[in-house]
């Protein structure tokens, strides 16, 4: 073999490793999405993609009146497509809880999950951070994700990796932005981790015609 293709096949062999090794691509498999279907599950989702610095004020979205940090193309793009998966998967959902950031917002309004309830706890500890009245976030973000769903459908709770981190720190290790992990709640106060999700996971999820 020439040299000069040793490169590119190693490439290749680390690609099908780590698709392999993907613990989201083995996790979305039609079993869980049928479960889903059927409702009872929470996600807790980390906001889609961003950049770390807000933009200025000629590159804000006009909505983005307090310049905060907004998704990138990646974001927008990725949110829409998981918004566009859930319907053609057909995955109800009936509660959304969001971060009062602009970006979470974002993902939210951009995948169509309908109109969601703001909280405080979920916020980014910055400036769009609203005063606590009540437990932290760590506290609060495992109390929600303990709720039963609205029954027959599904319960989505978009936040930031620190508050993913601080509540859930065994399961959070690496999570992506627009990774979802999703949990069984068993109405008794526990929960189980059924998968983690990469956001591209949910269109590719779709089935072919």
């Amino acid at each position: 073999m020439p040299t000069s293709k040793i490169p590119l096949a190693r490439k290749v062999v680390g690609l099908l490793f780590v698709l392999a090794a993907s613990p989201a691509l083995a996790d979305l498999k039609p079993d869980l999405i049928e479960q889903l279907r059927q409702g009872g599950f929470v996600l807790l989702m980390r906001h889609a993609s961003s950049p770390q610095k807000p933009p200025g004020k000629s590159m804000a979205d006009s909505q983005n009146m307090g310049l905060e940090r907004q998704l990138d193309e990646q974001g927008r793009e990725t949110a829409e497509a998981m918004g566009h998966a859930f319907k053609a998967l057909r995955i109800p959902v009936a509660t959304v809880l969001s971060s009062p950031t602009y970006r979470a917002l974002e993902t939210v309004r951009l995948a169509r999950f309908g109109t969601p309830r703001t909280v405080a706890q979920l916020g980014d500890q910055g400036h769009s951070m609203a005063r606590l009245n009540g437990p932290g976030p760590a506290a609060w973000l495992q109390a929600a994700v303990e709720q039963m769903p609205v029954a027959g459908k599904n319960t989505i709770i978009i936040t930031h990796m620190p508050n993913i981190a601080a509540a859930f720190p065994d399961k959070a290790s690496g999570l992506q932005d627009g990774e979802t992990l999703v949990f069984k709640p068993d109405g008794n106060g526990h929960v189980q981790l059924v998968a983690k999700v990469l956001i591209e996971d949910w269109p590719a999820a779709i089935p072919r015609k």
